[in-house]
């Protein structure tokens, strides 16, 4: 697959898929030379353990594409194609991830063809819509997929982080019972109560459920007979196994309130405060999934969950998975009631997530894509594109 640059077209740039035997070493240097930031201070490096793919390698189909320039490498996109229902039907969708361009070969159309490769081979495999997430002040992002490829805004789910204190447990409420759940019972229930009301949701969500990185599902209820109508659960899936995050540089504030944490951390512990671990070395972070709940009091419930999964990083990961992290919409009513019931840090969280669609198959699929289903107020993200 071969393409042009705009501005310098007397060089060609040879889009291929990637070649780990002969890649993996460039591929190394070209993810560091590419800065990930939350904003215009903090810089967000991601360790891929080795595998340039990890990302993706849990998803039913997936590919790498690279762009080069002779024996250079200058760009990567990576995608994943997987049936989920959309706008109550069901349908193949694919998603575009890990776009990078190395900084001296920006602004010159490089991205743009990577894309178009990378939509090619979602059509090959007969996607519907082609789907990525963005910031909202990510400017460049915009320009590329609103801009110039025709993607659409259609959800904008927020990313709340939370730390964890090593060592240290929460206390759970005494009113509240938590089960795990056997996989077939997860599947049977997420099918039953989740399905018809969440938008993405995954036809395959029993190979998620069974993934070796997928920990588990856990149920919430209230142990009196009166609140048997609120429940709520969730999954968890342990990234730490696939890649490491680390931050590079941050505001002020929070390197002086990461150095006091340290200092300090013991005696804030024993007080019932939640000290902010080191994020400035390598370190995972467990993703809760397929958060969902029903009743009239089933907030405390969410929040009993969150607490269970950070007791469970807390105590028995080593340290190795430092926050917890989920990843929620407020719905096509704008009710953010679950936001609220999860706890997180707004310092280290993203309330400005965008996700953009595009119709691969303009005929069949053409609609406003930016009016959300009345009959699903929810969003599934997938872990396994986390």
């Amino acid at each position: 697959m071969v393409g042009q640059w705009e501005e310098e077209v007397d060089e060609e740039v040879v889009i291929r898929c990637y070649d780990d035997r002969r890649d993996r070493i460039q591929m190394g240097r070209m993810e560091k030379s590419c800065e990930i930031g939350h904003d215009h201070q903090t810089l967000l490096f991601t360790d891929t353990l080795g595998d340039p793919i990890c990302r993706i390698r849990n998803s039913p189909f997936f590919i790498m594409l690279v762009a080069g320039v002779g024996n250079k490498l200058v760009g990567s996109i990576q995608g994943s194609v997987k049936p989920v229902e959309f706008h109550d039907k069901s349908v193949r969708v694919g998603y575009v991830l890990g776009l990078r361009v190395v900084p001296s070969y920006r602004r010159r159309g490089i991205g743009s063809i990577l894309v178009r490769k990378l939509e090619e081979w979602f059509e090959s495999h007969n996607a519907d819509y082609a789907y990525m997430a963005t910031e909202k002040d990510n400017e460049a992002s915009h320009g590329l997929f609103i801009g110039r490829l025709g993607y659409v805004v259609f959800r904008n789910p927020a990313i709340l982080v939370n730390p964890v204190n090593p060592g240290r447990g929460l206390k759970l409420p005494s009113d509240i019972g938590i089960r795990k759940l056997k996989v077939k019972e997860a599947e049977s229930l997420y099918r039953r109560n989740v399905a018809a009301t969440t938008e993405f949701f995954p036809d395959d969500i029993n190979k998620i459920l069974r993934n070796k990185l997928s920990i588990g599902t856990w149920v919430a209820y209230y142990n009196n007979v009166d609140n048997t109508r609120s429940w709520a659960m969730l999954s968890v899936w342990d990234s730490s196994k696939v890649f490491k995050l680390r931050i590079e540089r941050a505001p002020l504030s929070y390197l002086l309130l990461t150095k006091v944490s340290k200092l300090f951390g013991n005696f804030l512990s024993l007080l019932g405060l939640t000290v902010l671990p080191d994020l400035f070395t390598p370190f995972g972070f467990y993703f809760l999934y397929g958060v969902h709940s029903e009743g009239p009091h089933c907030g405390k419930l969410v929040r009993a969950l969150c607490e269970h999964v950070h007791n469970m990083a807390a105590l028995n990961d080593g340290c190795a998975c430092k926050v917890v992290v989920v990843e929620v919409d407020k719905g096509s009513n704008g009710d953010d009631s679950l936001q609220r019931c999860i706890p997180h840090w707004k310092m280290l969280s993203c309330d400005d997530d965008m996700w953009c669609i595009k119709p691969l198959k303009c005929e069949k699929n053409k609609f406003d894509l930016s009016e959300r289903s009345k009959s699903r107020s929810s969003l599934f993200v997938d872990p396994r594109e986390v």
